[in-house]
């Protein structure tokens, strides 16, 4: 049976712009009057979901035709749809950048588009890029725009009167700081920053920041008092059912690290693991937790060089993943799983630690991207797809099991490593790609 929802696909001219600002305030407000929301995030991504579940209250998936196939899209969209007041999608990149890009997403699913233009440094011009966006292709329909980063009424004003009628005006944010009225905030008569910090991969961690649910409310009172925040028209949604594991992972424990080294974990990996009948165990390395008693484990990506000292001083943890991989039981690295599981690190500032020592091999961190685009990698499991994004350059003495390969052409092609039941990689695997690959990754 068809649902509908109202639904919009936020995405903007290019990077930069201000997408998940924008996303996360209007997750945020919305929530605020009543409304259920459910966000997605359009391709890989870590960091801009983390933001974006603390503002809706609730997961982020994504939502990606290539890494997962079309049929997972529909099948998040529609239970989303079953649930949810508003449906809010972030997109990636510009509006029609990549393949697939959030404009081929938009017109498969029928979502309509929220452009967000960053008004700072323009006036008419607004409107001439609107309407560029809006008729680049017939099979994208441009719902509206809103500004970002807008310096005053009047300059709002002239971005407005610039847009064809044909061409919702949205709203604005303003370009620095707002009060927040926030009944949680410790200082209501301070003025918040409404941007989000950054670091080199992207958004600093949701977790990191101790004042982020004011910089969300802060976002949430500058567009209720600069937009309508009346709901988009609604969108149906077709049927569709998640791809369920033939593998069965009953009765097997997963010890999966998690804290602000190892927080790159795509939850509907988790729902991969426990539709196969796994029992998933969380543990932090940085908050001193000994490996729990399991049958697996997973190392998932993160930040392990910025907490080089910390994981150094595991001792006991390094002992017991030794104990755990000369058993012969499974484990899986990736990126910063990777990374922690070699000799050695080198953050950027020069420090090398000693660590894990389960892969004999260095790693050192870069100024610039050392890797980044999606891949595809044949394993003796089966075929699983995902993405590689890091700063990271490595010298690994093992031969690699298999090569990754980039669907669309770039340089990155990232090499997988086993030692027994181990896997370690750069790539960030996308386990709804292939579920019975994926649990036999775990499988005892």
């Amino acid at each position: 049976m068809t649902r509908y929802c109202p639904a919009l696909l936020v995405s903007a001219p290019a990077s930069g712009q201000g997408k998940t600002s924008v996303t996360a305030a209007l997750a945020r407000a919305h929530a605020r009057v009543g409304r259920r929301v459910r966000v997605f995030k359009t391709g890989p991504d870590f960091l801009d979901p983390m933001i974006l579940a603390r503002a809706s209250g609730a997961p982020v998936y994504q939502l990606d035709t290539w890494m997962g196939g079309e049929d997972d899209v529909r099948a998040r969209l529609y239970d989303a749809a079953g649930e949810a007041d508003l449906i809010l999608v972030e997109g990636v990149m510009g509006l029609f950048d990549g393949s697939p890009s959030s404009a081929d997403l938009a017109a498969r699913f029928g979502l309509p588009v929220l452009a967000v233009i960053d008004g700072s440094a323009m006036a008419q011009t607004f409107g001439a890029l609107a309407h560029g966006l809006a008729t680049y292709r017939d099979d994208v329909t441009v719902q509206g725009v809103l500004a970002n980063r807008v310096g005053s009424d009047y300059h709002a004003r002239l971005l407005r009167e610039s847009l064809p009628a044909s061409i919702a005006w949205y709203g604005t944010l303003p370009r620095d700081t707002v009060p927040c009225r926030s009944a949680l905030a410790r200082d209501p008569a301070r003025e918040r920053p409404i941007s989000l910090p950054e670091r080199h991969l992207g958004l600093v961690a949701a977790d990191e920041l101790s004042d982020l649910d004011e910089r969300l409310d802060a976002l949430a009172d500058a567009i209720a008092e600069r937009s309508a925040l009346e709901l988009p028209p609604p969108v149906p949604f077709e049927p569709a059912a998640f791809a369920s594991p033939g593998i069965s992972l009953a009765g097997v424990r997963i010890a999966v690290a998690h804290d602000a080294a190892f927080a790159f974990v795509y939850p509907a990996n988790l729902d991969v693991l426990r539709r196969a009948g796994a029992e998933v165990i969380v543990f932090s390395p940085l908050a001193g937790d000994a490996l729990p008693m399991c049958d697996a484990v997973w190392l998932p990506g993160g930040y392990p060089e910025l907490h080089l000292a910390a994981l150094a001083a595991r001792d006991d943890l390094r002992g017991a993943l030794h104990a755990h991989v000369d058993a012969g039981r499974p484990l899986l690295a990736e990126c910063g799983g990777l990374l922690y599981a070699l000799d050695s690190l080198t953050d950027r500032d020069g420090q090398t630690a000693s660590l894990a020592g389960l892969l004999g091999g260095h790693a050192a961190m870069q100024p610039r991207m050392a890797a980044l685009g999606m891949q595809a990698v044949s394993l003796p499991e089966g075929d699983l797809r995902g993405h590689s994004f890091h700063y990271a350059r490595a010298t690994i003495a093992a031969e690699p099991i298999a090569m990754a390969t980039n669907p669309n052409g770039g340089p990155t092609a990232e090499a997988v490593y086993r030692r027994g039941r181990m896997t370690a990689s750069f790539v960030h695997f996308y386990f709804p790609s292939n579920p019975d690959a994926a649990a036999r990754l775990f499988l005892p």
